[in-house]
């Protein structure tokens, strides 16, 4: 089946909204907040055949079937790096108190002349430590292979680096689970990306709604004893 023919329903990577929902049925999580950038946001055009939400809007609503009183907290601004969420966000989320809380990958850090890796690891790590002292669940996205910067040669590469990145911090801190978007069969579909060829179009953040489930549900399902 082309991707120009699937819809929310026949999309094999989205989950249904109740079938997502009993998956996490027995998530404890009662204050969800958002904090970062574009992708954190959910930034997309809309795709023809898709509900118009961003991911994390969507997975808002799935925990809601769970959760009927959640509540959820989303602070992300377009185009903000590892400092500016630092700088402008985390104390909203602290005050806020969440138990379950998405982390940017930072994305926007790569757009500069000469990334300094070294230097985005200490933003991230310091932003995973202030995020780790809530004791919140915590998520964050690896990139996908479809989002390119044409401008930059070595961009590939450099998503490479801040993905391994990513993954090494995550396994540093016990409470981070990683959807993990670098090779997802997604990045193939040639209407995956917005206008801008940056953001996912709306089919791409149903699928990472669904994705944020699978990998929460395999975390619960691995706490039960």
């Amino acid at each position: 089946m082309a991707s120009t023919s699937l819809t929310e329903e026949t999309d094999p990577y989205c989950l249904a909204t109740l079938d997502a929902a009993a998956m996490l049925f027995d998530a404890p999580w009662q204050r969800y907040a958002v904090i970062g950038d574009s992708l954190s946001a959910g930034t997309g055009d809309k795709s023809v055949g898709y509900g118009d939400q961003g991911w994390s809007d969507r997975f808002a609503h799935i925990l809601r079937q769970v959760r009927p009183d959640l509540a959820y907290l989303n602070t992300a601004v377009i185009g903000a790096t590892t400092v500016d969420t630092l700088d402008q966000q985390i104390d909203g989320m602290r005050d806020f108190a969440p138990d379950l809380l998405h982390l940017p990958c930072g994305a926007n850090d790569l757009l500069r002349r000469s990334p300094d890796f070294g230097e985005i690891e200490q933003n991230m790590r310091k932003m995973y430590d202030l995020a780790a002292e809530t004791g919140a669940q915590l998520t964050t996205f690896t990139l996908g292979r479809s989002y390119v910067v044409p401008v930059f040669p070595d961009w590939t590469e450099r998503v490479l680096t801040l993905n391994d990145l990513t993954r090494a911090l995550a396994d540093e801190y016990d409470a981070v689970v990683v959807v993990d978007m670098w090779d997802h069969p997604v990045n193939s579909r040639e209407n995956l990306l917005s206008a801008d060829r940056i953001h996912f179009s709306t089919s791409g953040q149903a699928v990472l709604a669904s994705e944020m489930v699978r990998v929460l549900a395999a975390s619960l399902a691995r706490r039960t004893p």
